[in-house]
This record gives C-alpha cells, sequence and structure tokens, in this order.
C-alpha cells in the first residue's frame, strides 16, 4: 500500500469519525454531555499533565441554568410559543399539473 493511498484513507476516516460525532451530539446531546462531563472529570484529574488538564477544561459541557436570564435559548422555553392547534392541524397535500 502506497503511503499517499494510506493518508487518504486515513483523512476520509477522520471525516466519517468527525460527521458521525457530530450527528451523534445532536441526535443524542444528554447522553453526550454525560460523556464530555465524565472525560472532563477524567482529564483534569490533578496528576495528570498540564494540557490534559487544559482538554478537561475545554470538554467540560456547558451547565443548564433552568432560566433564559443568561440567553442561553438551549431550553426552547424562551422563544415565541406556537399558535393554539398548529401541531393537531393537518394541512392537505395539493397536487398541481405542470405546465408545459
Amino acid at each position: 500500500m502506497s503511503t499517499s493511498l494510506l493518508i487518504q484513507y486515513m483523512v476520509i476516516a477522520l471525516i466519517v469519525l468527525a460527521s458521525a460525532l457530530v450527528a451523534f451530539r445532536k441526535l443524542a446531546p444528554v447522553l453526550t454531555n454525560r460523556w464530555l462531563a465524565a472525560a472532563s472529570i477524567h482529564f483534569s484529574q490533578p496528576g495528570h499533565a498540564a494540557w490534559l488538564r487544559a482538554m478537561g477544561r475545554r470538554l467540560q459541557p456547558k451547565q443548564a441554568t433552568g432560566s433564559c436570564s443568561d440567553g442561553c435559548s438551549t431550553c426552547g422555553a424562551c422563544g415565541p410559543k406556537p399558535p393554539a392547534g398548529a401541531h393537531g392541524d393537518a394541512m392537505p397535500l395539493e397536487f398541481r399539473p405542470r405546465r408545459h
């Protein structure tokens, strides 16, 4: 196997891994925050190197305060409320013929 082919496979693997992590973070945010907190605690131990402790501080997930006074807008409670019946009303589909 040539070196350029090995580098190409490594770059593709890194891209696939990064996209999988982003998708997993979007689909399971509570679980990923739990994993990040555990990794942060592990890396922030006093016996580790300074760069590992710095990485542990960076991995620490942001805490949800429960109030929107800080403008986080992560819980969705501060945004505008949807109009009543917006979720239950079904909208019919209209099929129109193409114009030639």
